[in-house]
């Protein structure tokens, strides 16, 4: 008899010990969400403020010092990100999460160092396509997050037993950090920020033929290894890594000097190369060399065939990387 009560004392016991376990695990899970929800809570806002700055018409100075504070902002995002206790289930989902703070910090500081030449009397169409580009960039990590992040952080709640459905679920932060695709064309930036390109260079002024028009980049290789879009990558800094932009014309006209571009967030090191002539349905390659060898560190380089004539949508443009530089 007395046998008999220590094993159900032991079995309530083990039960005990289990349930537990479960619910510090279930816990922590909940504690990584809250977390989640409240940093990009924090860096829509920064992305409010960003935008309303770019929009606000102001001196160019003062446009720059709250650029600056942008950037400052998103850094700090990104460092709070970096602090999460992250439970194993969600550890997918926390790389993603970063990705997508660091793709918000790095083109809020990029846009930042090209505000000026921007807004100068003699508007940079250089700068101007700079900004653009990192528009693309900031539209990229918007579906990192809401295709990546978010679908391996609920479906670890819910695998867990915690209700990602009906009053009581978990909450999940939608995010929008671009509010208009537009953003990612040279001619809607100039004009949101109150620039006017030079007609000569201006992609309005050239008449495109009927029909649609466009590229898609495929993939890009480097040192003979394809790069997967998102994911880490270890390259030699020295000598100067050359990329391989291989895309598609998906439009229904030849299309002629067509240009290749590699960037390197953070820092000025950069490639371009132009295609003379793409055909329709027709496979492209371009060769882009950076213009020096990356200051050792990771960071995030992305890839684009940047729009021609009549080009409706960039958004299968560019692919981006985190490369560690040695």
């Amino acid at each position: 008899m007395a046998a008999a009560i220590l094993v159900v004392l032991f079995i309530l016991v083990v039960l005990g010990v289990h349930s537990c376990q479960v619910s510090a695990r279930n816990s922590a899970l909940q504690d990584y969400n809250a977390n989640v929800v409240a940093v990009m809570q924090q860096s829509n806002a920064t992305g409010r403020t960003f935008f309303s700055v770019l929009t606000s018409g102001g001196n160019v100075h003062s446009e720059q010092t709250s650029l600056n504070q942008a950037r400052d902002s998103a850094d700090t995002e990104l460092g709070h990100a970096r602090g999460f206790s992250v439970p194993d289930q969600v550890k997918l989902a926390q790389t993603y999460l970063l990705l997508t703070l660091q793709m918000r910090r790095d083109a809020i500081a990029n846009v930042a160092q090209n505000i000026q030449p921007a807004l100068a009397s003699t508007t940079s169409k250089d700068a101007v396509s700079a900004i653009a580009t990192e528009m693309a960039r900031l539209y990229a990590s918007d579906a990192v997050y809401k295709d990546y992040t978010v679908p391996l952080t609920l479906g670890a709640l819910k695998s867990a037993g915690i209700a990602v459905t009906g009053p009581n679920a978990a909450q999940v932060e939608p995010t929008q950090f671009l509010p208009d695709i537009r953003w990612t064309t040279t001619t809607f930036v100039a004009g949101e920020l109150h620039a006017t390109l030079p007609a000569s260079s201006s992609t309005s002024n050239k008449k495109a033929s009927p029909g649609p028009h466009g590229h898609q980049l495929l993939s890009v290789t480097v040192a003979g290894s394809t790069l997967t879009p998102g994911a880490s990558a270890t390259l030699s800094a020295s000598p100067p890594p050359t990329f391989t932009l291989n895309f598609t014309n998906t439009g229904q006209s030849q299309e002629t000097n067509v240009v290749c571009k590699v960037t390197v967030s953070g820092t000025p090191v950069s490639g371009q190369t132009t295609v003379p002539q793409t055909t329709p349905g027709q496979q492209t390659s371009c060769n882009v060399p950076v213009s020096t060898a990356p200051p050792t560190g990771t960071y995030t380089v992305t890839a684009t065939i940047e729009r021609v004539p009549g080009e409706l949508s960039v958004q299968r443009n560019s692919q981006s990387f985190q490369i560690t530089f040695k």
